[in-house]
């Protein structure tokens, strides 16, 4: 996908949350082979680095910045990071989540509060702490994940999960409307089951495949896929696009 970026932007640069594994790291790789710069957070430093070594690999410009983003002094050291170090954030990936597949009577008030505080507070934080940067840019791109379970019902977490979910949507149309006359955007992507290693370590191989077989497109997303689609949200074809939540599920929410 050949996506082309602002013109307003010299060399822009993205940080992407969550991005150690899964979704997160394919959306590294591919905003970085668009010619973009990386921040690379994940709250495992470990993880941050294999990802940035992967990009260093492919002679990409990329800096691991560890950090939890459901604390706020964490969230802005990161930021300040990734300004000392490229001297701008023009896009701002929030993909760092968690679920657990409880049930609503078993969640207890500290997993009801890390999954909420994960997912939506940590959109809301990093969100916060990245729009001075934008605004003194005239130019943003905010790209929010959120899923089906924020527009149904989870297929694989918990009430707590599909409540962050939803909130991010709401998150995601107030924000828009707040800052499009900065020139920033704000939208929401919402995957169906992705093929990713939270997915294969919370559900077993029969009911991956029995979930499949009940999509329209019998098959799991890829994460690649996703990332293409945060891709264009980024880019100078989507600059009419904002508060939007776009699907990508393989026709799940048909059924």
């Amino acid at each position: 996908m050949n996506t082309q970026l602002s013109q307003a932007t010299k060399n822009p640069v993205a940080i992407i949350t969550g991005a150690g594994q899964g979704m997160g790291k394919s959306v590294a790789h591919t905003l970085a082979q668009q010619g973009l710069q990386i921040a690379v957070n994940d709250i495992h430093f470990d993880a941050a680095n294999a990802t940035v070594a992967e990009l260093h690999a492919s002679n990409f410009n990329a800096i691991a910045v560890a950090g939890d983003v459901t604390n706020k002094t964490d969230v802005q050291n990161m930021m300040q990071q990734t300004i000392d170090y490229f001297g701008a954030i023009h896009i701002l990936i929030n993909n760092a989540g968690i679920l657990y597949p409880s049930k609503v009577i078993d969640i207890s008030e500290e997993e009801w509060d890390r999954v909420i505080d994960v997912n939506l507070k940590g959109t809301f934080l990093c969100s916060q702490a990245v729009l001075p940067a934008m605004q003194q840019n005239s130019w943003g791109r905010i790209v929010n994940f959120s899923s089906t379970a924020g527009k149904n019902i989870s297929t694989v977490g918990g009430a707590h999960y599909t409540a962050a979910k939803a909130g991010i949507l709401g998150f995601t149309r107030h924000l828009a409307k707040e800052v499009a006359q900065h020139n920033i955007t704000v939208n929401s992507v919402c995957p169906g089951l992705i093929d990713t290693d939270m997915v294969r370590n919370t559900i077993d191989p029969g009911h991956q495949k029995a979930y499949a077989n009940s999509f329209p497109i019998s098959r799991l997303g890829k994460p690649e896929e996703v990332a293409d689609l945060v891709a264009f949200l980024c880019s100078d074809k989507a600059a009419y696009i904002t508060g939007a939540s776009l699907d990508i599920n393989g026709g799940d929410l048909m059924i």
